[in-house]
């Protein structure tokens, strides 16, 4: 769905987006993520066309961008950096302007699926008020309206939930799931890492403009080979357990051995009081931290300068 090869993006000496690979795959919700300033939303008006790279290929719904950007992009929905509204029309008729000036849509058909994305998306009780008396989670909800009107094939979302309530945040990621499990690919960039964990499938983690992490969610969080064990005496953990602690915290206590049942059985016969057993699993912000950590001990070559 969405392949980079080398991808670059130079302003001056700068190099925001430095040799990226993306590979986004039919089905996928690919969490992309980095924190403000890492180029995530410079790589997505790449992928787009809106801005040309230096270097290196874009390719979407496998052609390539921006040369094949008249036969991509109606197949494509996307929100960059914010929906752009005339204030003084409806909801409704900023929708039935987008949808009049892009590539492939049907005049026929326009109402219709202007009521089935204010529906989607929670604005069907407010569609005819003017957009300048929307709050800013209902511009955002807008936006995404606007994205959703082709039916897309590929979902291209940066910062989808900016500006919404934990409700609303919760109703657009119901919103995208139940696209992605009919049949849309969905690329997300994000900076919130605990949002993303509970919808992505797949994850790229950009760091300073170089993609330094990619790879199935399932596999980076997968249990690393410990046990949780919460207690009121970890020190007795310790005591019964000798040489398999790797860690004390609290009331927590980190064991070697994947089987929660084993290790519930040889504290129970020290006489060991245990509240709670875990497998031990990284969580996606542990892992994203871990990637940038390692990153950001590399040295970069003479005269150039990472994007900070």
């Amino acid at each position: 769905m969405i392949a980079t090869t080398g991808l670059v993006k130079r302003y001056g000496r700068l190099r925001a987006v430095d040799g990226i690979d993306l590979d986004v795959r039919a089905g996928d919700v690919y969490g992309f993520l980095g924190a403000n300033g890492s180029g995530k939303t410079t790589t997505v008006r790449m992928l787009l066309g809106l801005v040309l790279p230096t270097a290196g290929e874009v390719r979407l719904l496998d052609r390539p961008m921006p040369r094949r950007a008249r036969e991509v992009l109606p197949r494509v929905g996307a929100l960059v950096e914010g929906p752009a509204h005339y204030g003084h029309l409806s909801g409704r008729a900023n929708l039935a302007l987008l949808d009049a000036a892009g590539p492939g849509g049907s005049r026929r058909t326009r109402r219709t699926r202007i009521d089935t994305v204010l529906e989607q998306v929670g604005l069907a009780g407010v569609g005819r008020r003017p957009v300048r008396d929307y709050s800013l989670g209902m511009r955002q909800r807008l936006g995404l309206a606007g994205a959703l009107l082709r039916r897309p094939e590929l979902l291209v979302l940066d910062e989808p939930t900016n500006g919404l309530d934990p409700q609303g945040i919760s109703e657009i990621r119901e919103l995208l799931l139940t696209l992605n499990r009919e049949g849309t690919t969905v690329f997300l960039s994000s900076h919130l890492l605990a949002e993303v964990e509970m919808l992505a499938t797949r994850v790229g983690v950009l760091d300073r403009g170089r993609l330094v992490l990619q790879d199935e969610l399932a596999t980076l969080t997968a249990p690393t080979g410990a046990t949780v064990v919460e207690t009121p005496d970890p020190e007795r953990v310790r005591a019964a357990l000798d040489g398999r602690v790797l860690s004390l915290d609290g009331s927590r206590a980190v064991v070697r051995g994947a089987d929660p049942a084993e290790v519930n059985a040889a504290l129970v016969a020290a006489g060991v009081p245990v509240t709670g057993l875990a497998l031990q699993r990284p969580t996606l912000e542990e892992v994203v931290l871990a990637a940038a950590s390692t990153s950001a001990d590399r040295v970069d070559a003479p005269g150039e300068r990472s994007r900070r």
